[in-house]
């Protein structure tokens, strides 16, 4: 089997060396079995040590459903239920309007409060990036500098989707409240050694005792790998380490709906769409009890989770229908996650990725790339991508203009781009005619040349 994953190799490691990734290791599933894993690039670059898929990196959000299982657990248990009021558990007033914020409102993020950015702010400043931060030490700091939110409220809980990474720092606190024990423990007691997830870790001195972590890096403006330090501190909200090896434990639970683990209503009420996250029609993306679900696989239902913490990047994704899954880790950020996700879960279930519309969309963006010029060479531009959009750019001895196109309608023969001049919508139109590639742009026809 091994020699149907030659493809995604060579696109890990093509985007890898783009987007500058230092190390990633990957787990794929298939009838609960782990049938490919390995690692690629180095844990250490400076030392030149490779990485492996036992090698451990922070995951993340990715937490935050393990944060939800233990919730499952608990409710199981009967010790709570997500519909109780989070003030049930918590001191102080959680109301919006009369309205209470429930725990599933946590779990979802339609607690109505937008995102206060303390993991953003704290991540930041203990590796640098910024240079004051707040010293959030646990979850009653974290809980402390909340005060003052109801000025911060768009919303009735239940009715929008915005990412709270605060609200999965109260869920912790709940558990932790409910259970009599802190929330690590709890999870190692309830969740980790249950599945046999021995390598998963919150605390430094488990993973310096355990010695084999890929080191945490982050890219410069020049691509420069700066060695940085692990954000310690973060707990139900993404602060898990872990390895692809003890993921894949952890997804082989979901694809049996926790079989000899937890009742398999309580997984079923997990995959549950519940607040909307995005539509644009073809592509519909919720979210349930810390998971994302989408139709993005073909039509078929793709659950999952991305996680981030500056240093190292995360996703965890499968397919209920095809009994598939997938755990990716990396050491910095650079190409999408659930991108490489979505490329490896194509590669398993023996569909070609790049029938899939969003590796269409990139290649052909890269193809629109390069060069370009007017008749017989009078004028010329770059046309350059950057993520979603493409870039004009015009680069002379006395000015550069830069400006940005943003897409319409992306085809294989033909694309349309809009942008905005003198405040009026202008639209550049790519062609392709007799092997070659054109621009329609304003007044000015160009040929594509490199």
């Amino acid at each position: 089997m091994k020699s149907i994953f030659r493809k995604l190799d060579h696109f890990i490691l093509s985007k890898m060396k783009e987007t500058n990734i230092p190390s990633l290791t990957i787990s794929l599933i298939k009838d609960d079995e782990i049938v490919y894993t390995r690692g690629y690039g180095f844990k250490d670059v400076k030392a030149g040590i490779p990485t492996s898929p036992s090698t451990l990196y922070g995951i993340g959000s990715v937490t935050k459903s393990f944060t939800c299982l233990s919730i499952m657990k608990l409710w199981s248990e009967g010790k709570l239920n997500p519909n109780d009021p989070i003030n049930k558990y918590l001191d102080g007033e959680y109301e919006i309007e009369g309205e209470p914020i429930r725990i599933w409102h946590l779990m979802t993020h339609s607690s109505g409060i937008p995102a206060l950015a303390y993991a953003e702010n704290f991540i930041r400043g203990v590796t640098g990036e910024h240079k004051k931060y707040y010293p959030f030490a646990s979850p009653e700091d974290v809980i402390s500098f909340m005060d003052g939110w109801r000025g911060w409220v768009e919303g009735k809980p239940g009715e929008k989707f915005f990412y709270l990474n605060e609200g999965y720092v109260l869920l912790g606190k709940i558990i932790e409240e409910v259970s009599g024990k802190p929330y690590s423990e709890y999870l190692k007691e309830n969740i980790l050694l249950p599945l046999n997830m021995k390598r998963s870790y919150f605390e430094k001195h488990e993973v310096e005792g355990d010695g084999d972590y890929a080191k945490p890096y982050i890219v410069d403006r020049e691509g420069r790998y700066i060695e940085s330090v692990i954000p310690y501190g973060i707990k139900a909200d993404g602060g898990l380490i872990s390895n692809v090896l003890d993921l894949s434990e952890y997804i082989k639970m979901y694809l049996r709906y926790g079989e000899g683990f937890i009742d398999r209503k309580y997984i079923e009420e997990m995959f549950k769409p519940r607040i909307k996250r995005y539509d644009d029609g073809d592509i519909v993306d919720y979210y349930g009890y810390g998971l994302g679900i989408s139709n993005t696989f073909y039509g078929k239902t793709l659950i999952g989770h991305g996680g981030s913490v500056l240093v190292y990047t995360a996703y965890m994704g499968f397919v209920p229908d095809e009994n598939i899954g997938v755990a990716l880790l990396a050491n910095s950020y650079g190409y999408p996650m659930s991108n490489f996700g979505l490329y490896a879960l194509s590669t398993l279930a023996g569909i070609d990725p790049e029938e899939h519309r969003l590796f269409m969309r990139e290649k052909i963006l890269g193809e629109l790339e390069g060069d370009y010029e007017t008749f017989k060479g009078t004028f010329k531009i770059s046309i350059k991508r950057r993520g979603d959009f493409l870039i004009y750019q015009y680069r002379g001895r006395y000015r550069e203009i830069e400006t940005p196109l943003v897409p319409i309608e992306i085809g294989s023969e033909h694309s349309t781009f809009f942008t905005l001049s003198n405040g009026r919508k202008v639209e550049a139109y790519f062609f392709k005619r007799n092997g070659k590639t054109y621009l329609i742009y304003e007044r000015y026809k160009f040929v594509k040349t490199a």
